[in-house]
């Protein structure tokens, strides 16, 4: 079978089981996975928008959970403001608690794409090792800082009683949240595919090969890098959000670097450069950790090995190896 024949069949067999993986586990008696699946898609989310600095803007960074992070420490705060009935700030307006997912979610958002932007318009002026340490240093400045905010838990985080509330759809119940995490998923994927196979993304790929030549071209990498970044860390502050909801619990964990390195593994176990082998790597990862840890509390013994196994077997990754694809195009 040829390559894209096989992508899009495994494309669409993994799409049909995701939408009928809470069905099946009703059935089974299995309620657990929906839970689990839930908190896969999330994840996934997140490895998405890490794909796209790693396999197609070519910029490795150490610091992307500190936008997951900050995605859940904002559902987290107007939460807690909500519940303690004070607002969230009183100047230079005053803004009030909320738990409504229409409000709390696309505050991550815009939280997260802020930090991104900032944090990206420094980073980006270096290459390489400075790159990567810069980003490391700018995760764990926002870690140090959630854990000094004693009002909101400092070290031992903040818990939320209860999810968002959406109209016409009930967060609490495991199964309307899935989907409703599902939905976002499938629509985050859609518009990074549409974005790395437009004139934006052909920008992106080819600096990350040869910045120069577009410098000679008239094009302005860096603003295009930058837009990228402002993206990925949407994406995460998404992730972050839906996070916060998913284990009604937030700390200033999700924003340790060992996360970002979770994430990176991800997008290598999955195929770096597919958008669609992050979704694959999050769900094998997250599965090898829950089947693992029941055994053994060292789990990333095991998982080591097998990470190594992929890597120098399925240089495009688990999702490369099945597809047949031989290159990264998305």
């Amino acid at each position: 079978m040829k390559p894209p024949l096989r992508k899009m069949l495994f494309i669409s067999l993994g799409a049909v089981l995701l939408l009928i993986l809470p069905m099946a586990a009703s059935l089974a008696g299995e309620s657990y996975f929906i839970s689990f699946f839930s908190r896969v898609l999330i994840y996934a989310i997140a490895a998405v928008s890490l794909d796209l600095l790693l396999g197609y803007a070519g910029m490795i960074s150490l610091g992307h959970a500190a936008y997951v992070g900050i995605g859940a420490y904002v559902v987290g705060i107007f939460f807690y403001h909500s519940s303690a009935m004070e607002p969230v700030f009183s100047f230079p307006f005053v803004l009030q608690g909320s738990e409504n997912a229409l409000l709390v979610l696309p505050l991550a958002v815009v939280a997260s794409a802020f930090a991104a932007l900032v944090i990206g318009a420094l980073c980006l002026r270096t290459r390489g090792m400075h790159f990567i340490m810069i980003t490391l240093a700018f995760a764990q400045m926002i870690y140090y800082f959630f854990v000094s905010l004693e009002k909101y838990g400092g070290d031992d985080g903040l818990s939320l009683y209860s999810r968002s509330t959406l109209p016409g759809v009930d967060l609490g119940d495991d199964v309307q949240f899935y989907y409703f995490c599902l939905f976002l998923l499938f629509g985050f994927v859609f518009l990074a595919w549409k974005l790395v196979h437009s004139r934006f993304g052909l920008v992106i790929r080819g600096g990350s090969n040869n910045q120069r030549r577009l410098q000679a071209l008239g094009i302005s990498s860096y603003r295009y890098q930058l837009a990228c970044f402002v993206i990925a860390g949407a994406g995460a502050g998404l992730a972050g959000g839906l996070l916060a909801n998913h284990t009604e619990y937030v700390s200033p964990g999700l924003m340790h670097w060992t996360l970002s390195g979770e994430l990176m593994v991800m997008v290598l176990l999955g195929g770096l450069g597919t958008l669609f082998g992050p979704v694959l790597g999050a769900a094998v990862f997250l599965l090898l950790e829950e089947i693992l840890a029941m055994h053994t509390e060292h789990w990333m013994v095991y998982m080591g090995p097998f990470l190594v196994i992929v890597v120098i077997f399925a240089k495009r990754g688990l999702y490369g190896l099945i597809t047949g694809e031989g290159n990264s195009n998305g």
